[in-house]
């Protein structure tokens, strides 16, 4: 039998293996690692310098969120999603971001109602730094999420949004869609603001279907998976 391991060795594996997992969600976030390529244990291993075992968690860790997957006769891959689940993901993202804004409207602090205020106000200096538009939309959209006040529902939005690196860069990127989602977010914020439940949901349902609307089009032209 095996001796007991130190708590500071739990604590060393755990920290490797979150290590290895953050390395590989940021490299397939940012398209370093793409929809359909293949992920092998050893390269992996090879990559971060790490012990095989660690990796082994992360792995397995991306394969329960559904961002891995066994492909037979290939081994495990980065998932690539085809049209209807492209679809079933926006759906799924519509009533999570609907409900998180309604129950922000109902129960966030006056504060927390300034902040996002305040995030639209700064969202309208950032024209032209797409990428600074792109983390600002995180920003915009995670106080909604916590204003919600619901640990559930916050941990739904982050199943979904891991799913979301896999359509790729973010539509912020794009001028013409971050210049429409300003728009969408201060409507969005306003409803918020006046404490009005039906219609941040309402809004936040629009924004999502405005995104699904744009992301459908680039990544499938001709309306075909």
């Amino acid at each position: 039998m095996s001796p007991k391991k130190s708590t500071a060795e739990i604590l060393r594996h755990g920290s490797r293996s979150e290590h290895a997992y953050r390395c590989l969600r940021d490299a397939i976030q940012n398209s370093q690692i793409k929809p359909g390529e293949r992920v092998m244990e050893v390269e992996v291993a090879e990559w971060l310098q790490l012990s095989r075992t660690p990796v082994r968690d992360a792995i397995r860790r991306l394969e329960n969120e559904g961002i891995l997957f066994h492909e037979p006769r290939i081994g495990l891959v980065v998932a690539t999603l085809d049209r209807q689940a492209v679809m079933e993901l926006y759906a799924m993202r519509e009533v999570l971001e609907g409900t998180a804004a309604r129950l922000c409207a109902r129960h966030a602090s006056d504060l927390e109602v300034q902040d996002l205020t305040d995030l639209v106000a700064r969202e309208r200096h950032l024209e032209g730094d797409h990428n600074a538009i792109a983390e600002h939309n995180r920003r915009f959209h995670d106080a909604i999420h916590r204003g919600a006040h619901n640990r559930y529902l916050e941990k739904s939005l982050a199943a979904v949004n891991d799913s979301m690196w896999l359509l790729g860069r973010p539509l912020m990127l794009l001028p013409e869609r971050a210049k429409t989602a300003l728009m969408e977010h201060s409507r969005l914020a306003e409803a918020i603001r006046r404490r009005d439940p039906e219609k941040a949901e309402e809004s936040a349902r629009n924004h999502v279907n405005a995104a699904q609307r744009e992301r459908l089009k680039r990544l499938f032209p001709n309306g075909h998976q």
